[in-house]
């Protein structure tokens, strides 16, 4: 399978949720587009930081995303 993306927003909010993810047992992999634009030269308050799990992992992971929604 392959990866699906569970979260796009600030940084502090993605690291939340991946500390969390990963307490449940649940590989995460955080894709930070500010920084990358950053070191590419470029700036933009538009761009994200999307947080992405295995697609075979998102029933375990979904009850943990919902209870974050509903936290903040």
């Amino acid at each position: 399978m392959g990866l699906m993306k569970v979260f796009s927003g600030s940084e502090v909010l993605a690291i939340a949720l991946q500390e969390r993810l990963e307490e449940a047992g649940v590989e995460t992999v955080k894709k930070d587009n500010i920084q990358s634009a950053r070191l590419g030269g470029f700036g933009g308050t538009d761009l994200a930081v999307e947080v992405f799990i295995q697609e075979t992992d998102f029933a375990k992971a979904n009850p943990v995303i919902e209870n974050f929604r509903m936290s903040i």
